[in-house]
């Protein structure tokens, strides 16, 4: 079947729009990484030889295998070829504690876990309970001869597509199960934002739903995929001058730094389309100065890894809503609710939840974590909880207020981290900050506050009292505390959990 027909279909597989693109555009470039790159027609051929080596192999359909390494074409091979078997993918973050990294493969089940180099020096001493293959030498080795053809799989809408570990962020890191017809409706929504002739650039790790979310797409419409191992904003700025990119999605910390490179309007980025943002809060003002400076439509979406309601907000179409996540978009439900699961009225701010074509099948063995997850309405209708808190404002756009997990609730009132971290965000002697809250003796809990900065001479008890002055009595930061760098994930989320323990651990928390 010819690509455009599988496109315009209720369903079909990425293995199978990879087979067609290669017969209709076999030497066009596919992939591409910081050292090497791959057309269609050997992309298809070499998807069948990692195929064919799981199943001869004994890695049966339905099983999972694990991926340990750095964005490069050889991760990308073993991802999509796992999917030609009837595998699903677990891709791992490197960037995990070799402890946690034993732990996620041992949960996935993997019976083969693919690593990289420097994931293979991490791990040296630790027992891994899977047959592990390294990139390099040993991996061209295991592959299947050139020309094997793997056994035919019938793949499902239903069947595992890949599991993606949570950032850990709350905690353990559990794995998200999400299927085939989850990351179709991921590709098939796309039909309009121009992946076909895209040359698409990617700055976050493949085991991240952020990165998947543009690289799928890219890859099913039959577009050139450019993968950056460590993202630097100015090799970014390289990349996508010398590809001439399109699209790219990227996460508010990294346009941050983008567009503070100091000879950022040097560089031709006339060839961009399409960008696109998620997976953290991205500031009005920095989305203003991305439309002012940076050529194509910016467009962010506000989502989950385990699915539920998608929004999107078209920056370009609507610079005065840039203080919201945009819309729900079509066919997406996206209801608000009270903390006994009661639905709130319109303009009152409640829990997220969300209802699409695109959601988890649940957590990997954890069905109470996945019954913990979701809301059911009163048709019976299965929600995804987000675990955010927001409000519709009065023309459908949703504006999120904070985690749900981060609220503050100081001396009985409601303190949300963000209404305090937009204040300190603006001095001029801050160039990053963020807001936890920690226990206290005399309020049960008090917002504290960190912050980057700009300079060596920045005054923090005058920026605490500059912040405290600006802010409700109920809202004023307790304390202000200084830092080198923020705790980020590899996707930029603020490890807010981190600098809590931080200070419950240095017993610093408030007596007043």
């Amino acid at each position: 079947m010819a690509a455009e027909q599988m496109l315009t279909s209720d369903f079909a597989t990425l293995p199978d729009l990879i087979r067609a693109h290669a017969a209709e555009r076999g030497g066009k470039i596919a992939i591409a990484d910081d050292t090497s790159n791959i057309d269609y027609r050997t992309l298809d051929a070499m998807l069948d030889r990692v195929a064919a080596a799981l199943q001869r192999d004994g890695v049966s359909q339905r099983s999972n295998i694990a991926i340990v390494a750095l964005p490069s074409v050889s991760n990308a091979l073993v991802f999509l070829g796992a999917l030609r078997a009837g595998c699903a993918a677990a891709p791992i973050a490197p960037s995990a504690t070799p402890d946690q990294i034993v732990a996620m493969i041992a949960d996935s089940g993997a019976p083969i876990v693919f690593l990289d180099e420097a994931a293979k020096e991490a791990l040296a001493g630790h027992v891994i309970a899977a047959k592990v293959v390294t990139f390099g030498a040993a991996f061209d080795a295991w592959l299947a001869p050139a020309g094997t053809q793997p056994a035919p799989v019938d793949i499902g809408p239903d069947d595992p597509f890949n599991i993606i570990y949570s950032s850990g962020t709350t905690g353990t890191p559990k794995g998200i199960v999400q299927s085939h017809a989850m990351r179709w409706a991921h590709i098939h929504r796309n039909a309009g934002a121009g992946f076909a002739d895209a040359v698409t650039i990617l700055a976050t790790p493949l085991y991240s739903n952020t990165t998947l979310v543009s690289f799928l797409p890219t890859i099913g419409w039959g577009g050139t995929a450019v993968l950056m191992k460590k993202f630097d904003a100015r090799r970014y700025l390289e990349l996508a001058q010398q590809y001439r990119a399109t699209h790219t999605m990227l996460v508010p910390v990294q346009y941050n730094r983008i567009m503070a490179v100091a000879d950022f309007d040097a560089f031709d980025l006339s060839s961009f389309r399409f960008k696109s943002c998620t997976s953290a809060p991205f500031s009005a003002a920095l989305k203003a100065d991305v439309l002012a400076r940076w050529p194509g439509l910016l467009i962010e979406y506000y989502g989950m890894t385990e699915g539920g309601g998608t929004t999107l907000l078209n920056a370009t179409a609507h610079p005065t809503k840039l203080h919201s996540v945009g819309q729900p978009v079509e066919g997406h439900d996206i209801r608000l609710i009270d903390d006994d699961g009661n639905e709130v009225k319109q303009g009152e701010m409640g829990e997220v939840v969300g209802r699409s074509p695109a959601m988890m099948n649940g957590y990997h063995g954890r069905p109470d974590a996945t019954r913990a997850a979701e809301w059911y309405d009163a048709d019976g209708n299965r929600f995804i909880r987000h675990g955010d808190v927001g409000r519709f404002d009065e023309d459908g756009f949703l504006i999120l207020m904070d985690r749900k997990k981060d609220l503050i609730i100081s001396g009985g009132y409601n303190i949300y981290p963000s209404d305090l971290e937009a204040v300190l965000a603006q001095h001029s002697d801050v160039a990053d900050s963020t807001v936890v809250g920690v226990p206290s003796d005399a309020w049960g809990e008090t917002p504290v506050g960190f912050y980057v900065a700009r300079h060596a001479g920045a005054d923090t008890a005058e920026i605490l009292n500059w912040t405290n002055a600006r802010l409700g009595k109920t809202q004023r930061l307790s304390a202000l505390y200084t830092i080198d760098e923020l705790p980020r994930s590899a996707i930029g989320k603020v490890l807010k959990r981190e600098l809590r323990d931080q200070l419950v651990q240095q017993g610093k928390t408030q007596t007043a």
